[in-house]
Formats: structure tokens, sequence, C-alpha cells
């Protein structure tokens, strides 16, 4: 499948930017700072009428005038100062292929980001820019620190151009190749988004919040009070973000990556390079087993979509499917880790004191390894599988707590990326822990050697020899493969518990800072 549907809700009221200057560089579209400006408004009104409402006051014509007269001056005020923003924001492409962005009213900030580092390249459409058919581009690069610029706003077809074209340096092929076709891999049907969102003990513990708020505050402070506390939100409505958030969920594969589309009130674009993805994380609540259902997530560098955490260890939660399937969930894995069958990999379970140590999820602790990945999997109530390429294990470490020491056990934690899915074999024997961390780094080591997956222009657009300036050679006619997977086949298949090695301490974990693919010294 190829191309794009028509947005019902985007009008293509402003023409395009301006064109670029004696030196290339840019601007983005000259109604930015009105857009800015007017984004607030919604809130502004919302929140106007909560304060009139716990106050007393009635909507008198005076009210209403000094209402007005506010709002116009909040926003020509800030309409000004995103003005003399964007008067001196520019962008462009320099001599190498990067890009490079000025900004900054009263102190000139130069950046320049380095398209070989590319991590994602997104376009984001909240909803007054898209009503009016503009755009952000979101473009995030590997590095230390703020890695990332937005560009807001462009026109939707400014900001297609622009990503295609960034995609298209970053991979070294003309910039003014058109875009690369795609084949639509799976789509989410609202139907099953809404149900799985309902099937989740979180939600029916935002729900029983929710009704405990409005119970109290109904109580306390009469209807005017809940009006004030639907304005400052309520528990339910992160429930009501997410099916917004994932809402008309598709997966398409293209030779630039994956491309992920979703939003119903905020319309996202996001594609992620091939090699980028570091891990797979599995995620299956205890009420979505009997239909068989299962969330995937990603640690990718750079790739925005819910944040988590705080200060320099936030990170974000990156969705590859909401909801789907066990086995079109792992036909979509095997896209993203190839060659790797993640049902014909042998579980060794954790030894049977483990149980001393978790009670509950004992049975499901068991680690797995091939010649490309290392899976973990842990929780009875929540089941989670997570997957590392070996050759993007970052580094590994054993951990050994007081209780677990005095039953001879140890955790092997093998670090990606900052994100949801964490790689950690819980309470492993504690010798067996410190042979599988040092595999582990030797397994590191050897797939870093030889991993060309970062290098994914060779293969996608110059393995049938062709020039690689030319744009791709993959038809957008032929459908994509089939993601049936044999039903016979059970995604989880037991594996008899191995005898485990004699129980044996460790040293407790040293302070961080082991060299990447290393083992930290026990």
């Amino acid at each position: 499948m190829s191309g794009q549907q028509q947005d019902p809700l985007s009008f293509e009221v402003f023409k395009p930017g301006s064109a670029p200057d004696e030196h290339g560089r840019r601007r983005v579209h000259k109604w930015t700072p009105f857009v800015q400006g007017l984004q607030w408004w919604p809130g502004a009104l919302v929140g106007g009428v909560a304060i009139m409402a716990q106050s007393g006051v009635s909507l008198t014509e005076g009210v209403l005038l000094i209402g007005i007269g506010a709002v116009l001056v909040i926003t020509l005020i800030g309409v000004g100062v995103a003005y003399l923003q964007w008067e001196r924001r520019w962008f462009w492409f320099d001599d190498d292929g990067d890009l490079r962005v000025d900004s900054g009213v009263l102190s000139l900030n130069r950046r320049r980001l380095q398209l070989s580092r590319l991590q994602s390249v997104d376009v984001l459409q909240p909803l007054i820019p898209r009503l009016v058919g503009l755009a952000e581009v979101r473009v995030e690069v590997a590095g230390a620190g703020d890695s990332k610029v937005n560009l807001q706003y462009l026109t939707l077809a400014e900001a297609n151009a622009l990503r295609n074209e960034i995609i298209a340096r970053s991979a070294g092929v003309r910039h003014d190749a058109e875009e690369a076709p795609e084949n639509l891999l799976a789509q989410v049907p609202p139907g099953d988004l809404l149900v799985s969102l309902l099937l989740r003990a979180e939600t029916f513990g935002l729900l029983l919040m929710t009704v405990v708020l409005f119970v109290i505050t109904f109580w306390n402070a009469g209807p005017a009070g809940l009006v004030f506390l639907l304005v400052g939100g309520v528990p339910i409505f992160g429930t009501f973000a997410q099916f917004s958030r994932y809402y008309d969920f598709t997966v398409a594969e293209s030779p630039d990556g994956l491309r992920l589309r979703h939003g119903l009130l905020q319309k996202t674009r996001q594609t992620v390079p091939p090699g980028r993805v570091q891990a797979v994380g599995f995620v299956q609540p205890f009420l979505w087993r009997r239909r068989d259902w299962v969330r995937v997530r990603l640690n990718v560098a750079g790739v925005s979509s819910h944040s988590q955490g705080s200060g320099d260890q936030s990170y974000s939660e990156n969705v590859l499917l909401p909801v789907a399937p066990w086995p079109v969930a792992l036909a979509i894995v095997a896209r993203v880790l190839p060659g790797v069958d993640l049902t014909d990999i042998p579980w060794q379970p954790a030894p049977e004191r483990s149980r001393k140590r978790a009670w509950i999820q004992w049975r499901q602790l068991a680690v797995a390894w091939d010649d490309n990945v290392f899976i973990t999997r842990a929780g009875r109530i929540v089941e989670r599988w997570d997957v590392v390429p070996h050759a993007r294990t970052q580094s590994v470490r054993v951990t050994q707590g007081p209780w677990q020491r005095s039953l001879g056990l140890a955790s092997i934690h093998v670090d990606s990326t900052p994100g949801a899915v964490k790689i950690t074999g819980h309470h492993r024997d504690a010798v067996e822990a410190r042979r599988l961390a040092q595999e582990q780094a030797d397994r590191a080591a050897v797939a870093r050697a030889g991993d060309t997956s970062l290098r994914w222009i060779g293969r996608h657009f110059t393995g049938d020899g062709s020039d690689p300036s030319q744009p791709s050679q993959l038809d957008p006619s032929q459908p994509a493969p089939p993601l049936a997977v044999d039903p016979a086949l059970d995604p989880r298949p037991p594996v008899p518990p191995t005898p485990s090695p004699s129980a044996s301490d460790v040293v407790p974990q040293p302070p961080e800072g082991a060299e990447p693919g290393g083992v930290e010294q026990l």
C-alpha cells in the first residue's frame, strides 16, 4: 500500500511559505506566530468558565467585555513574542548535508544536527494547526543532552517534503528523490483499541479514583466544584488520552524504515529508520490473555511519544502496536528484528528457590538467548517479554540484594537505551547470573563487530546493484508478505526446567560506569 488518505479535518487554508534566501536558508510558515497565539484559546475559555462557576460571578455584559479584552491583550503579546522568534529562526542544509537551525531573540542559538545519526523524524499536527493545514516537523538524532529540533509550522505538503529530504540525506541518496513507497503491515481497529484500554487494571483504578474525587468534590463544593474538577482533569481522562493518541494506528514498511501513523485529535506520523530499534518489549495484562492480545513497545533513542521519568532520566514510551494478536505482533517484530524467531528460542527458568523471593511470579521468570538476541520474561498479572539484540547491548550488570544473597540468587541486567523496555533476568542462581553476564558481553562484542543494520542504505537501495541516487525500486502495488503465523505454533512454548548450578555469593554491584558492552567487575 502506498499513499495517504485525505484528512477530513485538515484544510489547506494557507499557501506554501516563503522561498529560501540567497544563502539557501528558510523560515517556517509566516502564519506560525498567529497559530501559536491561538492554541491556548480553548484552555483559556474553559478555565474562564470554571473560575466564574467557582466564584459565583454571573456572565454580564461587563464581565464578557473584560474577558474578551484580556484574551485579546494576552494574544497580542503572545503573537508579538512568537513573531520575534519567527523572524530569528532559520533552517537549512549545509555543505555536509546536515541540518542547521538558528534561533533566539536575545541570544543567538546555533544548532547542527548530524543526519548520519538520525534517530527519528516525525510530522505532527496538533488540533488547531491541523484544522488550517499546518504541521510540525520534529527531528531527533543520537547524542547527549537535547538532540531534538521542532520546526513549527509548515504546510502539510512542505512538512512531508522536508521529512523526505531529511531521510534521503541521512541515507546518502539524492536529496530530491521521491518519497519511498510503503506496504501496510497492520492497522488497529478502533473497537479493539477501546476494549483493550477498558480491560486493564489501570483503567479500573482510574475509574475508581474518578468516582471518589467526584463524590468528595460534590460533597464539599457542590456543582461548581465539579466544573472546576473537570477543567483541572480527572484520572479517567488518561484512558481517553491513550485512545486519542493511538486511534487509527497503522504500521507500514518502506525502505526508509517503519512508518507509524496515529491520532484522533493530534495526528502523528513517525518514521523510525532501519537499525535504530534498540529493544522490543511485549506486554500482556491478565484480562487480555483470553483474547490473546499483546502490546508491543520499543526503545528507540529519540522517538517522542509519551514521556515518562524526569530530568536526565526521562524517556519516551514508543509503541509499535498498542494492541494486536500474538501472531500479528510476532510477525511485525520479525520485520524489526530480521532473522529472529522468538518462538524457537528455549526458555531457561529461574531456580525453584526463587519462589521464596518472588512467590507470585516465580514460575514466569525466565531468560533465553540465541545468536541474535537476549530475552527475559517476568510477570504473572502482567506478563512481559523484553528483547534486546546483542549488537544493541550497551552494558551488562549483575545485582544482588541482601534477600537474594541469603538465597544464593542474583539478577542480570542487559542495559539498552533509556526507555520503557527493561531487560532484567530476575532471581537467577548467583553463579549462573555471573556466567550469563560474561557470555552476554562476549556475544555483544561479536555482534557489534559484524553489525551492518545501521548501514541500511546499502541493503535497501543498493542491494540489487542499482544506483543509490535513484529512488527505491520497491513495487507499491505488491502486497506485504502475510502476517499470519502457523496457528498450531504456540508463541510461548513450555520448556522443561533445566538444572541450575550450585548457589554462590557474588559481590554487590559497584557504582555505574562500566564501558558499553562490558561486564562490570564483580
